[in-house]
């Protein structure tokens, strides 16, 4: 089976990164670390910020936890009081409504348009808002479309005075357009991000969460009493990735960027519609209503017949039917062998001329 729906990069961790990692294993570094995180990577994290989006951030303002998925779970936690409201797009990622439902929230969903890449507009989020609004949840490069929201929309979200989640795991891998993280424009947000993504380092299970200053002690304590602390040896990992990868992730991103054309080219050969194209991330959000209106019975039979698989539009929401999902998180030669098994399928299936 070539896997088109792994939303994992395929290449191996940087090289310093492993280093760091074994080094601190190997001088017996294996205790418990601040429940924040280590200091060192707060600080390495901050200074991120600063020379990226020339944004200054206090290390108070930064949990590090074990991936990203941990910090949303707490972020929620400490954000949310039962029934209240986040805002956030419909299609999206699956795990946010989730976290939303568990810690006691609501997701108030916004149909995307396929022209916009599904990302929110500012005009229909206005009328999702009411009293029991807390937040919007934004994800730019998004998953599953790779589309960014460009800074006006950003802006205008920032602008009307709720709290911004910005889901910005993505950043570090764009191709077109320009990726801003939301605290360039508010610093009411709570900002999720890690390594595994940009860095392929998704084993390691390293990200962090910013949020306002005010929350520094309400993450602590819900740090202290959820794990204690992520593993140091591999906050260590994440410090040299932050300061000693610049040139492997710059191969990584153009790899993807050159995986990224030619799955592009083969999906719209192949007559999938892709009207907005991803930006950033790895994904290629596809129409299909060309040959079906069942998403999972599509992927399913794709998977059955041609060995391939993708994911099915609905996994992301009501309006992600009728769209499949195409991860490039692969080598080209098995995007290319892939395309051309999905031809033979709708050739045999008399969908394809």
């Amino acid at each position: 089976v070539i896997s088109f729906s792994v939303g994992e990069p395929d290449f191996p961790a940087p090289k310093a990164v492993k280093t760091a990692a074994i080094e601190a294993l190997r001088r017996d570094f294996t205790k418990y670390t601040h429940s924040l995180g280590m200091p060192e990577l707060r600080e390495a994290i901050c200074a991120h910020y600063r020379k990226r989006y020339r944004i200054s951030i206090h290390p108070d303002q930064v949990l590090v936890t074990a991936g990203t998925s941990p910090a949303m779970l707490l972020l929620f936690g400490a954000l949310l009081e039962p029934g209240e409201e986040v805002v956030l797009s419909d299609p999206h990622y699956p795990c946010y409504a989730n976290f939303l439902r568990f810690a006691g929230g609501r997701p108030a969903f916004v149909r995307g348009r396929e022209a916009e890449g599904f990302q929110l507009n500012p005009e229909a989020v206005k009328k999702k808002l009411r009293r029991k609004t807390k937040a919007i949840l934004i994800n730019s490069p998004g998953n599953p479309t790779g589309t960014l929201l460009d800074a006006g929309a950003m802006k205008a979200l920032a602008a009307m005075g709720k709290y911004i989640v910005s889901d910005e795991i993505y950043h570090g891998l764009t191709y077109e357009g320009e990726e801003r993280s939301i605290l360039e424009f508010t610093d009411r947000a709570f900002v999720l991000n890690g390594f595994s993504k940009a860095y392929a380092m998704t084993g390691f299970r390293l990200g962090w969460c910013i949020f306002p200053r005010a929350f520094s002690k309400v993450f602590q304590n819900m740090a202290q009493n959820f794990y204690i602390s992520t593993s140091g040896f591999v906050q260590t990992a994440g410090i040299a990735a932050l300061t000693q990868t610049d040139r492997e992730r710059e191969a990584m991103r153009r790899t993807f960027q050159e995986r990224r054309r030619v799955m592009l080219e083969g999906v719209k050969k192949l007559g999938f519609g892709v009207a907005a194209e991803p930006g950033g991330a790895f994904y290629v959000f596809a129409n299909a209503k060309h040959y079906t209106r069942d998403s999972h019975r599509f992927a399913f039979d794709i998977l059955e017949k041609a060995k391939v698989g993708v994911t099915p539009g609905i996994d992301f929401g009501p309006s992600g039917e009728g769209f499949v999902r195409f991860s490039y998180a692969t080598d080209v030669k098995k995007i290319r062998e892939g395309l051309g098994r999905i031809e033979e399928y709708l050739r045999r299936k008399r969908l394809l001329d």
